[in-house]
């Protein structure tokens, strides 16, 4: 098969994973409206799979979001929260700053990172990350100066 014909049928699935996406979960917004121009009020959410799939799985916010070339976006304080079917948060991850590929699923930065349980009992930090999600599986790696505090009570049987 010809490149051409090759980048055609890519970027015919390219189209269709958007459009099939479109139906399923919020798409990346800015200040509420689906554009990537805006310059504050960034959120983007993953919902469960049925029967939960009125349920946010995952949320992932920023004060400020900046276009970059390649559709990426340069968030400034990052918020990734996650929940279970009841809507409790899990756990929450903060960090200054982060470029997010919002067709990828993926957020890194070589900056600090903060993560915590919904309880507060367990705590990791550290700088340089890459988180990757996607619908079955989420993924944090986190790579330099990496602390864990856990709380006594959460050791406690």
């Amino acid at each position: 098969m010809k490149t051409g014909g090759k980048k055609f049928w890519l970027a015919a699935a390219v189209i269709f994973f958007i459009v099939v996406a479109s139906d399923r979960a919020q798409q990346a917004t800015l200040d509420g409206v689906n554009s990537l121009h805006a310059s504050s009020g960034f959120t983007s959410d993953m919902y469960f799979e049925p029967p939960h799939d009125q349920q946010v799985k995952m949320r992932l916010s920023g004060a400020e979001a900046s276009p970059l070339p390649d559709g990426l976006l340069d968030v400034k304080n990052l918020k990734v929260e996650v929940f279970n079917t009841n809507g409790v948060q899990q756990l929450q991850a903060l960090a200054p700053q982060c470029t997010y590929a919002p067709l990828d699923g993926v957020a890194s930065s070589a900056g600090h990172l903060e993560l915590r349980s919904g309880d507060g009992q367990f705590r990791v930090g550290g700088d340089g990350f890459l988180f990757l999600w996607r619908q079955s599986q989420s993924t944090l790696v986190i790579s330099n100066h990496v602390q864990t505090v856990i709380e006594a009570e959460f050791l406690k049987p």
